[in-house]
């Protein structure tokens, strides 16, 4: 399994990012391989957002997908409170 840690901070509630998410599974997550995500809110603004994908094949294909950035540019990126930090890689179970 493979994928990604967002960091970052918003504003959004989890309310507000919870129907976005279920719309972007539909429209581009379920043929891109995406599997589950996780969100870590704090309350105060900071969230850790955990997404995994099938294998990197498939997460690199999204991230190589123009509707996945138009997605991200329109829809996501407004929420954030400036650039989040990204960590990539395989998921293992401990």
């Amino acid at each position: 399994m493979y994928g990604t840690v967002m960091i970052g901070r918003s504003s959004a509630t989890l309310d507000d990012l919870r129907p976005l998410f279920d719309a972007w599974v539909d429209a581009i997550g379920r043929e891109a391989g995406f599997i589950d995500e996780r969100i870590l809110a704090d309350g105060g603004g900071r969230v850790v957002m955990c997404v995994r994908f099938r294998d990197e094949a498939a997460y690199r294909a999204l991230a190589d997908n123009p509707r996945q950035h138009e997605w991200w540019t329109s829809t996501m990126a407004p929420l954030l409170d400036g650039e989040p930090e990204w960590i990539d890689g395989h998921w293992h179970d401990l």
